[in-house]
């Protein structure tokens, strides 16, 4: 049981600090780019996919991480984290409302660290446990 529970919190962990260094690396790389080549403003299509492949793996470390948690709230705060980091990210992709680029950062550090917490402090100790103690 403490192998999965601490498997996909360390994916969960993994895929929030990969995204954060998505977020911050992108800025820099399109720089770059538009002094390198001065035609147009896309962004590579793998690029933009990154976003969604890192939510879909972050979800399936969160519904993994929530059956194995012993105490509710971390499966509340993991929840309403990726949330966030989705609100986020489809803001940014259809320009709803004007956010700083900076406010994606808050959600995909609370994955990582309710991951790192719920992995440390809420195991269940035995088979019958579940995210409703």
């Amino acid at each position: 049981m403490t192998l999965s529970l601490n498997k996909s919190d360390s994916i969960g962990i993994l895929s929030s600090a990969l995204c954060l260094m998505h977020c911050i690396a992108t800025p820099f790389l399109f720089a770059v780019q538009a002094h390198s080549i001065k035609c147009c403003e896309a962004k590579p299509l793998w690029w933009s996919s990154l976003d969604f492949i890192f939510l879909l793996i972050s979800a399936l470390a969160i519904y993994k991480s929530s059956t194995n948690v012993s105490k509710k709230w971390i499966v509340i705060a993991l929840w309403f984290s990726w949330f966030l980091l989705i609100m986020i990210i489809l803001n940014e992709k259809m320009l709803w409302f004007d956010i700083p680029e900076a406010a994606i950062y808050v959600p995909s550090i609370s994955l990582m660290f309710f991951h790192w917490y719920g992995s440390i402090f809420c195991q269940c100790k035995d088979e019958k446990c579940c995210a409703n103690t």
